[in-house]
């Protein structure tokens, strides 16, 4: 069993951010799910991320909810903020630096999209936010909707000149890269997997966990299976894993949110609302999800 873990690690839940069909914020919903997932296991809970359609949020619904997140959470959890500025790196630090994050673990951030900027690029950009940010900051690679990967060489140069930087989120989809800066990387800082099927993997290589879009819906099972994989009792993570494999393809087949949202509003935890360019999951694919779900062991739709 792996011991002093890093300061991020086992399951973290990249929250979604339930609508009414208004499609204003819906706060009870996200009360619900908040309970929900820490009933379920989940160590600490990522608020205004990707899953949580921050995209489609104005400034002041992003402040209100992570303002709710904390008051809800009350100390139960840790909180990660995303925090994402696009294309401009200066506007970013200026944000960060005149944000009041009380209540907050970390922040997670993502590398420019759009401008895939060359590794010197990103290098600067995560030095400048990590300058600018009083918090542990989590580096978020996702090269599918940043169109720059994140290579491990970059990563661990990062760590090694600034203190500031705590995790990866690592979400190339490619495990070697992982594995490299596993083996590179300074003992306290956190290596987490960005894509759920492979999170037993990473952790069976050295990795501390994952930032989790399944457990939304599933939290008692994928934060079972991340425990078990960091106890090294690997045919209950295999065991784990293998009853949420077939569900996980559905959850991204129209894009994230979008099948994630549905699975949770099938609990009664909130209801299938997005805002566009987002629409809800189509009702082929719906029901698919909701057979799948149905043939997971020990779950009840």
């Amino acid at each position: 069993m792996l011991t002093n873990l890093p300061q991020f690690s086992g399951t973290g839940v990249a929250l979604i951010t339930p609508f009414t069909a208004d499609l204003s914020v819906d706060y009870p919903a996200l009360g619900d799910i908040i309970d929900y997932v820490i009933t379920g296991g989940v160590d600490y809970v990522v608020c205004l991320g990707t899953t949580g359609e921050a995209i489609t949020l104005s400034a002041k619904e992003c402040r209100e909810i992570l303002d709710f997140t904390i008051r809800h959470v009350d100390g139960r959890v840790p909180i990660v903020a995303g925090f994402f500025g696009g294309n401009y790196t200066e506007k970013l630090e200026e944000r960060i630096k005149g944000y009041n994050f009380d209540g907050v673990a970390g922040i997670m951030s993502s590398s420019p999209a759009y401008s895939k900027p060359p590794q010197s690029g990103i290098y600067q950009h995560f030095m400048r936010v990590a300058d600018a940010s009083d918090l542990p900051v989590i580096i978020y690679n996702v090269p599918g909707r940043t169109s720059s990967n994140v290579l491990p060489e970059t990563i661990l140069k990062l760590a090694e000149n600034h203190e500031n930087f705590a995790a990866v989120k690592e979400a190339s989809g490619k495990i070697e890269q992982s594995v490299e800066i596993l083996k590179h990387c300074r003992k306290d800082f956190g290596v987490l997997s960005g894509d759920d099927p492979i999170t037993a993997p990473i952790i069976a290589m050295g990795g501390h966990g994952g930032i989790s879009v399944i457990a939304n819906a599933l939290p008692a099972h994928f934060s079972g299976m991340v425990k078990a994989a960091l106890a090294s009792d690997f045919p209950r993570a295999r065991k784990l894993n293998f009853d949420m494999l077939e569900v996980h393809p559905l959850l991204y087949v129209e894009g994230n949110p979008v099948g994630i949202k549905a699975a949770v509003s099938m609990l009664g935890l909130c209801r299938n609302h997005l805002r566009v360019p987002l629409v809800p999951l189509s009702e082929p694919n719906r029901e698919r999800l909701r057979k799948l779900l149905s043939q997971v062991p020990d779950f009840n739709v």
